[in-house]
């Protein structure tokens, strides 16, 4: 799957969502959403792990996760991160060195 393709993807559907709901997203909105996200991926992790109340659902937990990336490409999007560049130069640079 290729990241840059995928971002494209994920701010387009964003951008359609957007419209359908009349969502403002302002300056800080995809940062929170993203934090929601990654709290509704913690509450499905805490019930399959049977330390929250509710029935565990393993592919409720994918969709969460799958959540928490989408809002994450959409926040380098807006804040001007190259996604790409960073995880090389702070996560594969690792595998240059073992090679």
């Amino acid at each position: 799957m290729d990241l840059k393709a995928l971002q494209a993807d994920v701010l387009r559907i964003s951008d359609i969502y957007a419209a359908e709901h009349s969502i403002d997203r302002d300056r800080d909105w995809a940062l929170l959403k993203l934090q929601e996200e990654l709290g509704e991926l913690t509450a499905e992790h805490l019930r399959l792990s049977s330390r929250a109340r509710g029935a565990p659902d393993p592919q409720a937990l994918g969709d969460e996760a799958a959540d928490v990336l989408g809002m994450l490409l959409i926040y380098c999007a807006r804040a001007g991160i190259d996604l790409d560049q960073a995880m090389q130069r702070k996560w594969l640079k690792w595998l240059e060195h073992k090679s």
